[in-house]
């Protein structure tokens, strides 16, 4: 009777050690969902979008925010990070991929096939991009959709376009003089597979016209 009494009784601790892990965990969640901002994770009202691409960049066409970010961003803005989506995404799907807070990842803006442009995490806020807290409280991180999938991941020609637009009106607004592609992660022009050597994002194709799109982003910068 002794040793069935001891047995409860550990039982009990136990279970009440459970209990207590799982109202703290509970806790921790309330209180991140707290401070996230209320725009996020939600669909926007007309006003809403037109004062936040007030604040962004003038080219979007889309406003969807992921909940997965830090806010505010914790550096200044002076990189721009190139990702590619490895698929042909419309920005509805992405955007909706990005508002899962499991998924973990997001990105400022992405780009799809028809050269149109997504905001999901406010350029005062760091997106969760690039495999790298360092990078990506520096960077305006890009996902640019793929009109080829495997090989080279190429994207389309408007998609390029539109991207070498993005980068000059990122730099112009936040005051970045010149894009210097390096080849590794000490430019401003940085890729996600420097930041992490089990991807190959964005792909040789976007890698291949880094310096290409440094070289024209910095011709339009200085006229």
């Amino acid at each position: 009777m002794k040793e069935e009494k001891q047995v409860f009784r550990s039982v009990r601790l136990l279970l009440l050690g459970f209990g207590t892990t799982a109202l703290i965990v509970f806790g921790l969640c309330i209180a991140h969902r707290r401070v996230l901002p209320d725009n996020v994770g939600r669909v926007l009202s007309a006003e809403e979008v037109r004062e936040i691409s007030a604040r962004n960049s003038p080219l979007i066409d889309y406003v969807y925010l992921s909940p997965n970010a830090d806010f505010p961003r914790g550096d200044v803005i002076r990189k721009i990070t190139v990702h590619h989506m490895a698929g042909d995404l419309a920005l509805e799907d992405l955007g909706f991929n990005f508002a899962q807070e499991d998924r973990r990842a997001s990105a400022n803006y992405a780009i799809d096939s028809q050269g149109q442009v997504a905001l999901y995490v406010e350029e005062s806020n760091r997106a969760w991009t690039s495999s790298s807290r360092d990078n990506d409280n520096q960077s305006v991180t890009i996902e640019v959709a793929n009109d080829e999938i495997g090989g080279d991941w190429h994207v389309s020609d408007k998609a390029y376009e539109v991207l070498l637009d993005l980068c000059t009106d990122i730099c112009r607004r936040n005051g970045i003089e010149s894009l210097d592609f390096t080849g590794d992660k000490s430019g401003n022009l940085t890729l996600h597979n420097m930041f992490n050597s089990q991807t190959e994002c964005p792909g040789p194709y976007l890698q291949s016209r880094m310096e290409e799109i440094a070289t024209e982003v910095n011709r339009r910068l200085a006229n």
